[in-house]
C-alpha cells in the first residue's frame, strides 16, 4: 500500500550563491523492494518506514568540492551509536509494553535509528579539510533580520517506532545575501522513556575560505522532564532548550586551494 498522495510532485531546486551551487531534491519514499535490498546490504533487519533515499541537499563549489546530506549515508552511521543508553532504553521500553514484539530485534540493531551523521564530503581531486576548532558559529548574528534569498527543508527519513514515538532526520538551509546556514536535525522521542536531539549546524560567510560545523547531542529521560508541558515533547524546537547538553564538537571545514602554475614550478625546483 502506498502512502504517497496523488497530488505529490517531485521537486528539484537550484540556487547559486557566489561560487556555490545549492541543490535541494525531494521525491517519493523508496519502494519496499528497494528498502528490503538496502536493509540487506546494510545488515539491518529493518529500515525506517518512510525512507526518502533520493532526497538530498547538496552544496557544491564550482571546483567540485562541497558537502551533501542524504538519507543512506545518515543510516550508515546508525550502528555507531553508543550502546549503553540505547540498550537501557530498549529494556525500559520493552518493560513498559504488555506485548514486546521487538524483544529479539532490539538485540540485533538500533531500533531508534540514532545517527551522528554530519554530512558527506564531496570532491575527488579537491576535498575539504576538517580540523577541530575553538571558533564558534555566531548564533546572535544569525538572529539579525536579513533577507532570506533561498530556503528549503528536506526530510531524509522518519519512523513512528510502531506507534511508540518518532525517529526522524531532516535538513534545512537558508541562504542570505552574505552567508548560508544549514541545520541537520535528528529527533528521537520514545514515548514515556527518552527524548534525544542530534544537531549539526553548518555556517559559511561569503568570502571566507572555510565553513564552521557544530555537532551537538541533547538528551533526557522523560521522567526528568516533569516540569515541561507534555505538548512540548512533540515539538523539537520547544523541547530542545529543556534537554541537557551531552556533547558539543566544533570543526572548521577548510576549502582546498588550487595550485597555480607558478606555485607548481616553485615546488619542483
Amino acid at each position: 500500500m502506498s502512502t504517497i498522495s496523488h497530488g505529490f510532485k517531485s521537486s528539484k531546486q537550484d540556487f547559486t550563491f557566489g561560487p556555490w551551487k545549492v541543490t535541494a531534491e525531494k521525491t517519493h519514499i523508496m519502494k519496499s523492494k528497494d528498502i528490503e535490498r538496502l536493509a540487506e546490504e546494510m545488515h539491518m533487519p529493518c529500515l525506517p518506514e518512510m525512507l526518502f533515499g533520493d532526497n538530498v541537499l547538496r552544496i557544491q563549489h564550482t571546483d567540485g568540492f562541497g558537502i551533501e546530506f542524504n538519507a543512506i549515508d545518515a543510516l550508515k552511521r546508525v550502528n555507531n551509536a553508543q550502546d549503553m543508553v540505547k540498550v537501557a532504553c530498549a529494556q525500559e521500553w520493552q518493560e513498559s509494553r504488555a506485548d514486546s514484539e521487538h524483544k529479539e530485534v532490539v538485540k540485533r540493531y538500533d531500533w531508534t535509528y540514532t545517527t551522528d551523521y554530519r554530512g558527506t564530503l564531496l570532491g575527488e581531486d579537491l576535498q575539504i579539510k576538517v580540523t577541530p576548532t575553538a571558533e564558534r558559529i555566531d548564533l546572535e548574528k544569525l538572529k539579525a533580520r536579513e533577507q532570506i534569498m533561498f530556503f528549503e527543508d528536506v526530510l531524509l527519513f522518519e519512523d513512528e517506532l510502531h506507534d511508540h514515538g518518532v525517529s526522524m532526520i531532516s535538513v534545512k538551509i537558508r541562504v542570505m545575501p552574505t552567508s548560508f546556514f544549514v541545520l541537520l536535525r535528528f529527533f528521537l522521542r520514545v514515548d514515556g522513556v527518552l527524548i534525544r536531539i542530534n544537531d549539526t549546524r553548518l555556517y559559511h560567510e561569503g568570502g571566507k575560505n572555510y565553513m564552521l560545523r557544530e555537532f551537538s547531542t541533547r538528551e533526557s529521560k522523560v521522567s526528568a522532564l516533569q516540569h515541561v508541558p507534555p505538548a512540548f515533547y512533540t515539538d523539537p524546537n520547544e523541547i530542545a532548550q529543556h534537554l541537557p547538553l551531552k556533547l558539543t564538537e566544533c570543526e572548521k571545514l577548510e576549502f582546498p586551494e588550487r595550485e597555480t602554475p607558478a606555485e607548481t614550478a616553485n615546488v619542483s625546483q
